[in-house]
């Protein structure tokens, strides 16, 4: 059998075709910065709340903010080959179509051997999902998505910008 490094591809699975959490300890450790973002539908009304502070939960987008740094924090307790990572930056930030969409984007920084691309989705997720949660009695039918990488920089592979 080959192995998945002899491949130059799927990096991720050992010898016997199994799952493994990547060795970086060899890489260089380098600045490294990855964006996020996702977008939340839902109806105007729902989204005037949400800017108006009329929801019953609370400050929706202070509780996302923070649930999104949480989640960038923790990403590795949700993804299973994901390497805990000394973050030096999360950064969240919401802006609306001034209609039915929220946008959310996350910019998530450190220095080391490994990126940072999971963390910033997990973000962005962890965010909407907490505005869903919040705002779940005013609408049931929010959709979230698509949730998606736009950037990223530094590391072995370089840098990626998203092409619209």
């Amino acid at each position: 059998m080959v192995s998945a490094d002899d491949q130059g591809k799927l990096t991720h699975f050992n010898e016997q075709g199994r799952a493994r959490m990547v060795d970086v300890s060899g890489k260089e450790a380098t600045v490294r910065i990855a964006v996020a973002e996702t977008t939340v539908t839902m109806h105007p009304s729902t989204l005037q709340a949400i800017k108006e502070g009329r929801v019953g939960k609370g400050d929706v987008l202070a509780v996302a903010q923070i649930a999104g740094i949480q989640g960038a924090k923790r990403t590795s307790d949700w993804i299973p080959m994901c390497h805990p990572l000394p973050l030096t930056g999360v950064n969240l930030v919401f802006t609306d179509n001034g209609k039915d969409e929220l946008y959310v984007e996350a910019t998530v920084k450190t220095e080391g051997k490994t990126g940072v691309e999971m963390e910033a989705l997990t973000a962005v997720s962890a965010a909407a999902l907490t505005v869903y949660d919040m705002c779940k009695a005013l609408q049931k039918d929010i959709v979230i998505g698509p949730t998606q990488l736009r950037s990223k920089s530094g590391g072995k592979s370089g840098d990626y910008v998203r092409e619209n």
